[in-house]
């Protein structure tokens, strides 16, 4: 496949090695203008937003992703197989699963569940749990104890369907692999690194409680889940 890719239009040379990826372009955008100097668009394909800047002097790039594994997997595909990039974390929102979770709570992902088919058409991988490097996520976890942003550790599901009506069988599932939280697309970022031997890893906002069912808006979700920005941008290489 030739640089620019058919998602990304990007030159060789434009991305960093490091990429926070939002589900939301416009969070990738606000996190481009609030926390980034010299911050300069690499991407606008399909209006998935993409920057490149420094964060204390350091090169970090931030896109969008999309929504659902499918679309993180094209985008984060590309820009590991084609442009480079060794090191990708996802900054996003969840559902806790938990009543150890609040509304805003850091989530850090120590490893993915999902019944996803993705893996398996992928590469032919069957297991329906991957782990996030070790070494990426001890590193986040370093730096959140660091800047006393606490965070709280463990399996988090990525979900095809976001509407999933109640199932007592998922329910058990949950409950076997000790789910904390809920997403949709930290399972098909962890399958391409997989593949490509690339680092994947996953910071959560907790933006809804499957428990309680408190929710936050959807400007809330864009721009107030700074504590998780702030944890990540410190991987700036």
């Amino acid at each position: 496949m030739s640089i620019p890719t058919p998602h990304i239009e990007a030159k060789m040379g434009e991305v960093a090695k490091t990429v926070l990826m939002p589900g939301d372009p416009l969070r990738a955008k606000f996190i481009a203008e609030t926390f980034l100097e010299d911050a300069k668009q690499f991407n606008g394909v399909r209006g998935m937003l993409g920057y490149t800047g420094t964060y204390k002097g350091r090169e970090i790039s931030v896109m969008g992703h999309g929504m659902g594994i499918p679309s993180v997997g094209i985008y984060s595909y590309e820009l590991y197989a084609f442009y480079g990039v060794e090191s990708i974390i996802r900054i996003g929102s969840c559902g806790a699963n938990t009543m150890d979770l609040d509304l805003y709570d850091v989530v850090l992902a120590t490893s993915c569940y999902s019944a996803s088919t993705y893996g398996r058409e992928l590469a032919g991988y069957e297991e329906d749990v991957f782990e996030a490097d070790a070494e990426l996520t001890g590193k986040l976890e370093a730096i959140a104890n660091r800047l006393d942003i606490p965070v709280t550790k463990g399996c988090v599901s990525s979900g095809d369907v976001f509407y999933a009506q109640p199932s007592e069988a998922r329910k058990k599932i949950y409950e076997e692999k000790e789910i904390i939280a809920m997403e949709m697309e930290f399972f098909g970022l962890c399958a391409n690194a997989k593949l490509l031997n690339k680092k994947a890893a996953c910071l959560l906002t907790v933006s809804d409680h499957a428990l309680t069912r408190e929710e936050t808006t959807s400007e809330e979700r864009q721009t107030a889940f700074t504590k998780m920005m702030e944890i990540a941008l410190e991987m700036a290489e």
